[in-house]
């Protein structure tokens, strides 16, 4: 086999040659339809492999008395089991609440467990029957694992990490006016599974979605996200939470009613220690660091 060797001058030809082509589609055909971008065929950008996070608002009253709620027990933290040790953030407070608090326990039943059973029948419907195992509609349950309020102020942070538990989510109590769409800073991340590179266009890799006082969030516990610290004064409160699908063994029909809680604490000790499937605590996928002084 004969091979040749192409001269620097006869590149530069070639190249003078195609300069005009790049970036010039070729026209449509005759009859067919015309992008209306590149005014060439017709052309469409396809989204693949899809990520589902649920967004949603509470009541005003339920947002009022979920803000009562959270000036109470900050009045007092040290009567609230403290959640820092089971979760990546590092972050000024982070205290469990419980089902004995009367806010919480009509944010689980009317919108956390709502909000999860939404994702499930939104995402599992879409597959074929034969595809959706054991979250066929009433073949699961679905149960609160806990539930706790994160108190951030500058400096603070939230690293890369994932939840235990099926779902999990976020919704928002009070924001730093600071904390705005001009900058990164206090915003929730949702992270892709391959990191972001702009040189090479992997631009949908970050998600970043301002907090807002009375949005929630539910998204699979196996979701990276993260939150980036912020600069000034205020704090930013936020509630999260776990929930646990549990699916019924098959031919068995689910229980009229499951129980609300595993792990939510009624007074103080472990937090986890009710349920029975021994649930790990929200994951790091980030490397060990200290926290940071502030700004």
């Amino acid at each position: 086999m004969q091979t040749r060797l192409v001269l620097p001058q006869a590149l530069a030809s070639i190249h003078q040659a195609l300069a005009p082509m790049v970036g010039t589609p070729p026209p449509a055909p005759d009859g067919a339809a015309q992008d209306a971008v590149t005014g060439g065929p017709s052309m469409e950008v396809l989204e693949l492999f899809p990520r589902y996070v649920l967004k949603g608002c509470l009541p005003p009253s339920l947002l009022t008395a979920l803000r009562e709620l959270a000036t109470e027990v900050l009045k007092a933290p040290e009567r609230s089991p403290d959640a820092s040790r089971k979760l990546a953030g590092q972050l000024a407070l982070q205290l469990e609440l419980g089902p004995q608090q009367p806010a919480v326990l009509e944010l689980c039943r009317e919108v956390i467990l709502p909000g999860c059973e939404r994702w499930i029948r939104h995402v599992i419907d879409r597959q074929p029957p034969q595809g959706r195992g054991p979250w066929t509609e009433g073949r699961y349950g679905l149960q609160i694992i806990d539930v706790w309020l994160n108190v951030q102020r500058a400096g603070d942070y939230n690293p890369t990490h994932t939840h235990g538990g099926s779902f999990s989510g976020v919704l928002y109590l009070q924001v730093p006016p600071q904390i705005s769409g001009a900058s990164f800073d206090g915003q929730l991340c949702f992270h892709g599974p391959e990191e972001w590179h702009i040189q090479s266009f992997r631009t949908g890799m970050a998600e970043y979605v301002l907090p807002l006082p009375g949005e929630f969030y539910v998204f699979p516990a196996w979701q990276p996200h993260s939150v980036p610290p912020f600069r000034g004064e205020g704090e930013r409160w936020s509630l999260a939470f776990n929930v646990v699908a549990v699916p019924q063994p098959a031919g068995a029909a689910r229980p009229p009613q499951m129980p609300l809680v595993t792990g939510l604490p009624t007074g103080g000790g472990n937090p986890l220690g009710a349920n029975p499937a021994n649930l790990a605590g929200n994951v790091s996928l980030s490397s060990g660091r200290k926290r940071p002084p502030g700004f």
